[in-house]
C-alpha cells in the first residue's frame, strides 16, 4: 500500500507569525488522518505545504520515502478537495471530473472509464450532464470530491470539505466519505476544527494548537485519555478542576479538589504530593442517582467520590438530560438519560441528589 506521508520539523512563518512551529507527522498508507484545531492553529497551513501551495521555512515533506522539496504542485502524488468546491460553472459534471486529466494525457477511452469510475464512487453517475448550478451543495461537494480522485492521488487532501453544508446533510457524507476511503484504500489527510466531524471519521488524529501538535492517537485515546488539560477541554465537553495532590497510591492518586479528596484512578505522569494538577472526568462518566431515604452525604465516599449534590439547572438535549451539579461550591455537568423520552422524575431544579464519580472515570492531568 502507498501513500505514507512524513513531515519533519515543518516550519512555516508569515512575518513575525509563526503557523506552523517544528512539526512533526508520520501518516501512514492508506490511513484516515485528520488535522483538528480551532482557526489559527496551523492545520490549514500544514495541508497547504503538503499539496506545494506554500513552502516550509523549514522541515521536510515525504511521500513513500519521497522528498517533494523540489516538486512543483501539480506534479505531486496528492490531489486536494476544497471547502469552495471550485468547480468550473461553464463545464458539465462529467467535463469538471475529467478536466485534469488532459495533463496526464489519458486517452479519450481511459478518461471516460476513470470519470465514470469516479462519478460511480460518489453516486453522481446519473448527474453526468448537468451544470453545477443545478445541483445542491452536497452534489457539488461529490464532484470536487471526484475531480480530485479520478487523477489517483497517493494522497487525498481535504480543507474542511463540508464547511459549508447544513448538519443533516454534514452527518451524512461523513459516514459516505468514510465508507469511500476505505474502499479506495487511499490515504486521506482531512483538516477540521469539527470535533465530532474527526472522532467520527479518523483513523487517528492529531490535536494543533498555536502550530504544535499537542497529542497524536485514536479518536479514542485522544477523547478519553488526553494528555493534557488543552486537549481535554478542547475535544469534547469535560469537567475540569484545579487540584493538589495529597496522596500517591499504588493504583492511583488522591486530589484535593475544592473541600473534596477524590480518588483518581490515572494520571498522564507521575506527580508528587502538593503537585498541582488538574482533574478530568466527562460528563457522561458522572452517575447521578436520587438521595436514598433522609441521608444527604456531603463529603466525599472514600471508595467511589460519592458527593451529595444540588441540581442547578437541566437541559434536555433528546436521548439525555445535560444536568450542572453544585457540590459544596464545585460546579460539575453530568448526563441522565431520559426514558422514554423524559428525564426521571426525581431529577428537577434544586433537588438533591447523588453524584458519583469513579476512580477510574478520573483522569489527573500535570499540563
Amino acid at each position: 500500500m502507498t501513500g505514507a506521508v512524513s513531515l519533519s520539523g515543518l516550519t512555516k512563518t508569515f512575518g513575525d507569525e509563526v503557523a506552523v512551529d517544528g512539526l512533526d507527522l508520520e501518516i501512514g498508507p492508506g490511513e484516515f488522518f485528520s488535522l483538528l484545531g480551532p482557526s489559527g492553529c496551523g492545520k490549514t497551513t500544514t495541508l497547504r505545504m503538503i499539496a506545494g501551495f506554500e513552502q516550509p521555512d523549514a522541515g521536510t515533506i515525504h511521500v513513500d520515502g519521497r522528498s517533494l522539496a523540489e516538486v512543483a504542485p501539480h506534479k505531486r502524488p496528492v490531489n486536494t478537495v476544497f471547502q469552495s468546491y471550485a468547480l468550473f460553472p461553464f463545464l458539465n459534471v462529467e467535463d469538471n471530473v475529467a478536466f485534469g486529466l488532459r495533463y496526464q494525457h489519458a486517452t479519450r477511452r481511459e478518461a471516460r472509464r476513470r470519470v465514470g469510475e469516479a462519478l460511480e464512487h460518489v453516486q453522481m453517475g446519473t448527474y453526468a450532464q448537468r451544470k453545477p448550478h443545478q445541483l445542491s451543495g452536497g452534489q457539488r461537494q461529490r464532484v470536487a470530491l471526484a475531480r480530485a480522485l479520478v487523477l489517483e492521488p497517493m494522497v487525498l487532501l481535504l480543507d474542511e470539505p463540508m464547511g459549508a453544508l447544513d448538519a443533516k446533510l454534514r452527518k451524512q457524507l461523513q459516514i459516505e466519505l468514510r465508507e469511500l476511503q476505505r474502499e479506495i484504500g487511499t490515504t486521506f489527510v482531512y483538516v477540521t476544527h469539527d470535533q465530532e466531524e474527526a472522532l467520527t471519521m479518523s483513523d487517528r488524529l492529531a490535536v494543533m494548537h498555536q502550530g504544535h501538535v499537542m497529542q497524536v492517537g485514536t479518536p479514542s485515546e485522544v477523547y478519553s485519555q488526553p494528555a493534557s488539560s488543552y486537549v481535554a477541554s478542547f475535544l469534547g465537553s469535560t469537567n475540569l478542576f484545579a487540584a493538589t495532590v495529597t496522596e500517591v497510591r499504588a493504583d492511583g492518586l488522591v486530589c484535593r479538589v475544592g473541600p473534596h479528596d477524590l480518588a483518581v484512578g490515572t494520571c498522564e505522569h507521575a506527580p508528587a504530593v502538593g503537585d498541582d494538577v488538574h482533574v478530568m472526568v466527562r460528563p457522561e462518566r458522572v452517575e447521578v442517582s436520587p438521595v436514598e431515604g433522609e441521608e444527604r452525604r456531603s463529603t466525599a465516599d472514600a471508595g467511589g467520590n460519592l458527593l451529595s449534590a444540588r441540581v442547578e439547572s437541566l437541559v434536555f438535549r433528546g436521548a439525555h438530560t445535560g444536568v450542572i451539579l453544585d457540590c459544596d461550591g464545585i460546579r460539575i455537568e453530568a448526563e441522565v438519560a431520559n426514558h422514554r423520552g423524559e428525564p426521571p422524575e426525581w431529577l428537577t431544579t434544586g433537588s438533591v441528589v447523588q453524584s458519583r464519580m469513579s476512580p477510574s472515570a478520573l483522569r489527573a492531568l500535570v499540563s
